[in-house]
């Protein structure tokens, strides 16, 4: 940790926090509009309208679902249940809004997540790295706050929502591209 004398204020930092926002939502259209890493991700389900037809009838309202599902942990282990998890099948179910989704909305909070790492990002490098810091010591800080914030928390997916894990990979390389744009913005826009 630096002294308060070698520190660099966050304030200082507003341009590369800004910036590397715009530079990583730049790059996320890029990747998936035009080189298109996550089309492949989602498959379609046999019998999709009947499926559809069943969930419609329901009523079931925007949220995130388990089947079968368990109200605790004690009737998780019960014998009623562990059949139920034998027979099949088992799994998660997001319900999204009727409608076509939100693009407007979504591509702005995911510019605001974007700045809220870069925000971290700068706080953690900030209290690292002092002013006139050659932009290898700001990369490396840079980039190793910003993989927490871009790579790490999609590992989490495939461990307990079942995500598959080739499609956490790409997400990670998504987040390592993130990660060195963030970290390349810190180093070159330095105090």
């Amino acid at each position: 940790m630096l002294t308060v004398e070698e520190a660099v204020s966050l304030s200082s930092l507003w341009m590369p926090i800004l910036l590397s926002g715009v530079f990583i939502f730049i790059a996320s259209s890029v990747l998936h509009m035009v080189v298109k890493i996550h089309n492949k991700d989602y498959q379609s389900v046999p019998g999709e309208e009947s499926i559809r037809d069943a969930i419609r009838g329901q009523k079931i309202s925007p949220g995130l679902y388990v089947f079968p599902h368990c109200h605790s942990m004690k009737e998780m282990g019960t014998p009623e249940h562990m059949e139920k998890l034998n027979q099949g099948p088992n799994g998660f179910l997001t319900i999204t809004p009727d409608g076509p989704p939100a693009m407007g909305k979504n591509l702005f909070l995911w510019f605001l997540y974007a700045l809220l790492i870069s925000i971290f990002v700068g706080y953690l490098t900030s209290i690292s790295v002092a002013s006139g810091a050659s932009f290898k010591e700001v990369f490396r800080i840079a980039a190793t706050a910003a993989v927490l914030g871009h790579c790490v928390p999609s590992i989490c997916d495939s461990i307990w929502k079942c995500i598959p894990w080739p499609v956490t990979f790409k997400f990670i390389i998504d987040g390592a591209i993130y990660s060195a744009i963030t970290a390349a913005t810190f180093g070159w826009l330095w105090p």
